[in-house]
């Protein structure tokens, strides 16, 4: 596996390197999140393992631009110090695909990098979503409206998914906030703002609205059969 080491404890690092080299990994690191992410972007890996405390730029930030902004779906595993069960849920919600707790064995790191990277190599890519006029393509980050490009911003585009892999539910403010933010304060203006931007760029594609405030509770998306 070709696999990057993102952890500013370099006695930590080099015993991950020293043992994932030994083992017959490729293995390069990164001391800060700046650089860790420059690298995960520019280059090619398996896996990235990577520490949430990182001078610089966060593990969570790192993780959260690496979907969202560069996509890249290279598999990240987590490690960090932090154990609690909102640690684990934020850190899973920014894109990682897995969560070690510190101290751990460097056998049960290879092991799961080496799960990751299974996992990745031999998925089948996501098909695309489609409810009524709208068609979303989970790996170009695309949204058409009747065959029209709705051009959005990467808050816009993970508030759609969500919903279109659930059309007619009741999405409350909480819960599109966790998907968007992803754990990130949140100010009242924010969620309304990102609607409103997304609503207004599917009416101007398409034509159409299908996104319906549903007063006191959230938002839903419902496509009706004349639009």
């Amino acid at each position: 596996m070709r696999v990057l080491i993102i952890e500013d404890d370099s006695s930590i690092a080099a015993n991950l390197y020293d043992y994932l080299e030994a083992r017959g990994h490729a293995v390069d690191a990164a001391g800060d999140g700046v650089t860790g992410l420059h690298l995960a972007v520019s280059r090619d890996f398996d896996a990235i393992l990577l520490d949430l405390g990182l001078p610089g730029m966060d593990g969570l930030t790192l993780c959260r631009k690496l979907r969202q902004e560069a996509n890249k779906d290279t598999p990240v595993l987590m490690v960090t110090a932090r154990d609690t069960v909102d640690d684990k849920v934020n850190g899973l919600g920014c894109g990682a695909d897995d969560y070690l707790v510190k101290p751990y064995s460097l056998r049960e790191v290879e092991a799961r990098l080496a799960a990751l990277h299974r996992r990745h190599a031999g998925r089948v890519p996501p098909r695309p979503l489609e409810v009524g006029p709208l068609r979303f393509d989970p790996r170009s980050l695309t949204l058409t409206c009747a065959g029209e490009p709705v051009k959005l911003p990467p808050k816009c585009l993970l508030l759609i998914e969500a919903m279109m892999r659930d059309p007619d539910r009741v999405f409350s403010r909480a819960d599109l906030e966790a998907v968007a933010w992803s754990g990130e304060p949140v100010t009242a203006d924010m969620l309304r703002t990102q609607m409103y931007v997304l609503r207004r760029a599917i009416t101007r594609a398409g034509g159409i609205d299908p996104i319906e405030n549903v007063h006191g509770l959230g938002y839903r998306l419902v496509v009706r059969p004349d639009r």
